[in-house]
């Protein structure tokens, strides 16, 4: 027995509700999740950790970015030679390996074998990878004598000169840039594995041919692959679209369309505490809450611009009265007309409102993806109003509001990058050099380590951009805190100076989760659908060992519920199985009830990775839960 198991098991349950709510539990239950112990869990996450394959990437390996670009090219060689009629498009280098488009028959799984064997046969052969520089002219003239229509499509989207072609030996070649390894033996064939295939629109456009597209993982050496493997397969069990199915969280409906999400009983529980605690740390730091239509006049949209250079995100306006209406894509507008309902002093500033506003946004239906790919959504939008010699107080303000909300959800591992002046942009040089001076002297204050990204900001202003971490070291987009110079004039909002001269106030947008269904669903992956005890969406299950003891159990379901715990009675069943579904559907604690704990007004209480805690009164059951769940959210 381990000293931690030794002390899991010494603790009371108060101490084990404290322990259950650390950050601890998520990484533990990516390795628990069908054991009873918590001893067995934490030696297993012990020995993996020992075990663990640090992998590289495109960008801290040069050498891998080769090997994976080189491997798009042998899979596109060895698919020509098998089926000689397929028709080359793209084949770049991607985060965990590459891809390739054919225009070319369906492919099976089945296919994929033949192709890997053929791959490795080309590995074997070590040939090597020739650069050559070739007219324009020429490049063309090779293109018309090999039948390959979307590589003259390519060809004509390159703009510089010469044309760069690589071959393989003098078997294949392809117009490409590079870099690439110096030749097919460089690659470790044991290290690459052909993964999926998947139609794609050719230039990603619906109206264009559907091709196929073969993805491929890449690694330097089989260490590494077996590595990503593994940390496939536990994003595979901790994929939001099945546990949302198996825990019963939410779905979307064929019959409703695709992108729409129905949050159900336990995810909306789920959503309702996030929502209650966003507001009110919004609130405790001076922001005023709104609520605001779901759709607005077309004209107003106009007047943002987003008609101009944000339609194609759009859905189609509609006729009601002669007028158009318009779903809004966006909360800005309307938190610009709530400031322009009457008239500005200086002395009111900084204005903060925010809401959890839905909006609605065009997807085409192949790039929906469970949660995070949707085409409505509830954003976590907050604008603040203020002067100029306010913008680097309010944004530490938000970079403090930011960590405060995503250290309750157990991220404390950002990746953070400041964006800067792009070469077209609105608003003179001064207010963008004083703005970006003000974002990065807020970073520097809250002591965060950022990337500056040089030229990377909107044409409207400079911005943060803050990733989280995961428990399997994924980084997800989240925060975003944006300045903008545009919308102010567009809308024409204005304030009186000290002077009684009317001046443009400085306009900020800032969301903190992005969207509440692409949170919740990285929140899944996360814990695993193991959610802490205070935001589980049921943190007890009341289990009778016979129908005799129902009474008691309902009354004891009924005093839970009463004093703020969501309880739930599970009956019908023999114990061991109740047991066993309590854990498959990821209930904390169960609350375990037979005819001696009848006669003494107890419960017997186990715990999903502690196993049994003993008996205990029922008050003193629930002052520890209370303990335990105020203890989390308060910290």
């Amino acid at each position: 027995m381990t000293s931690m198991h030794a002390a899991l098991h010494g603790r009371n349950l108060k101490t084990m509700l404290l322990y259950y709510n650390r950050k601890w539990v998520s990484t533990v239950s990516a390795v628990a999740t069908d054991s009873l112990e918590a001893t067995d869990s934490i030696e297993k996450e012990h020995n993996e950790k020992k075990e663990k394959v640090v992998l590289p990437t495109n960008e801290s390996s040069q050498r891998l970015l080769r090997i994976r670009h080189t491997c798009a090219h042998v899979m596109a060689m060895a698919v020509q030679k098998l089926y000689p009629d397929a028709k080359v498009t793209i084949g770049p280098w991607i985060e965990n390996g590459f891809y390739y488009d054919f225009d070319m028959e369906a492919l099976t799984d089945k296919d994929l074998k033949r192709i890997k064997k053929e791959m490795d046969r080309i590995v074997g052969k070590n040939l090597p990878l020739v650069r050559e520089e070739v007219s324009r002219d020429e490049a063309q003239r090779r293109i018309l004598a090999l039948n390959e229509p979307y590589k003259l499509e390519i060809l004509d989207s390159i703009k510089e000169e010469p044309i760069t072609i690589y071959h393989i030996g003098n078997e294949w070649w392809d117009l490409c840039a590079g870099p690439h390894v110096e030749t097919t033996g460089n690659i470790n064939k044991k290290a690459v594995e052909l993964e999926s295939v998947a139609g794609a629109y050719w230039r990603g456009d619906e109206k264009k041919p559907m091709l196929q597209r073969i993805y491929g993982t890449a690694w330097e050496n089989e260490e590494q692959l077996k590595a990503y493997l593994h940390f496939k397969e536990e994003a595979k069990r901790r994929d939001h679209r099945r546990l949302g199915q198996d825990l019963d969280l939410f779905s979307i409906q064929d019959e409703a369309g695709g992108g729409l999400v129905f949050w159900h009983p336990k995810g909306a529980i789920v959503r309702h505490i996030i929502e209650d605690l966003w507001k009110r740390i919004h609130m405790e730091r001076g922001y005023d809450l709104l609520y605001t239509p779901h759709v607005a006049k077309a004209d107003l949209w106009k007047i943002s611009g987003h008609l101009d250079f944000y339609k194609e995100n759009m859905y189609d306006q509609m006729n009601i009265e002669d007028e158009l209406y318009q779903l809004r894509p966006m909360n800005c507008p309307y938190h610009i007309l709530v400031y322009k309902r009457r008239l500005h002093s200086y002395r009111d500033f900084p204005i903060r409102v925010a809401e959890l506003g839905t909006v609605y946004r065009y997807e085409l239906s192949g790039s929906l993806h469970g949660l995070f790919r949707v085409r409505g959504f509830t954003q976590d939008d907050a604008h603040i109003f203020c002067l100029d010699d306010q913008i680097k107080d309010e944004i530490r303000g938000v970079l403090d509001l930011t960590e405060e909300l995503l250290l309750q959800f157990g991220f404390d591992k950002y990746e953070v990058n400041l964006s800067t002046r792009p070469e077209k942009f609105v608003g003179d040089d001064n207010i963008w050099e004083k703005a970006t001076s003000a974002l990065r002297d807020a970073l520097d204050d809250k002591g965060w380590s950022y990337q500056i990204d040089e030229g990377g900001g909107a044409f409207y202003g400079p911005k943060i951009d803050l990733k989280i971490e995961d428990a399997l070291g994924r980084k997800w987009q989240c925060s975003t805190i944006q300045v903008d110079f545009n919308l102010p004039q567009r809308f024409d909002i204005t304030y009186v100076d000290s002077n009684t001269e009317k001046k443009r106030p400085i306009l900020i947008h800032r969301a903190i989760l992005g969207s509440l269904e692409r949170f919740f669903g990285v929140l899944i992956e996360h814990y695993a659908g193991d959610f802490p005890l205070w935001l589980a969406p049921v943190q007890a299950r009341v289990l009778p060992v016979t129908d005799a003891q129902l009474g008691y159990c309902n009354d004891l379901t009924n005093k839970l519920k009463a004093n703020g715990i969501r309880a739930e009675i599970c009956h019908g069943e023999r114990l061991p199985k109740l047991i066993r579904n309590a854990e498959k559907q990821k209930i904390p604690l169960m609350a375990v009830v037979g005819q001696k704990e009848v006669e003494t007004s107890t419960v017997t209480v186990r715990s999903r990775f502690a196993g049994e805690l003993g008996n205990m009164s029922v008050d003193d059951f629930i002052s520890r839960i209370k303990l335990g769940t105020e203890s989390s959210t308060s910290s």
